[in-house]
């Protein structure tokens, strides 16, 4: 290849004219594999709908997980780190603003200190 456009390392060495053709090369074969796909699917009706082993889908919040549920046991383990924490957090921005703030301040005060 053109040794202008490469980049010498320690370890050996890399040309982008290479990477670039191997890309075109790699979104060609790409292409090939997604122009012999199947034309006639459609999502209307069935098709799209997860099989069931014949059963009827049930409606998302019936198999669910919630946060609460999927959490519990660390929450539960933490509740006494989450029971000061959580009258923290208001909604406000501002006062998120002004948390960041001050630990930035005091970042750099420890870091002022102890250098």
């Amino acid at each position: 290849m053109i040794e202008i456009f490469s980049l010498s390392t320690g370890t050996g060495s890399w040309n982008p004219v290479v990477w670039l053709i191997a890309l075109a090369v790699a979104f060609i074969v790409v292409l090939i594999i997604w122009a012999t796909g199947e034309r006639s699917y459609r999502r209307e009706g069935g098709a799209a709908a997860p099989f069931l082993s014949g059963n009827a889908e049930p409606k998302k919040d019936e198999v669910q997980i919630r946060a609460g549920n999927l959490y519990w046991g660390f929450t539960e383990a933490l509740s006494g780190y989450y029971k000061h924490l959580v009258p923290l957090h208001t909604g406000i921005l501002n006062d998120y603003v002004l948390w960041f703030l001050g630990t930035m301040a005091t970042i750099i005060l420890v870091l002022a200190v102890v250098r």
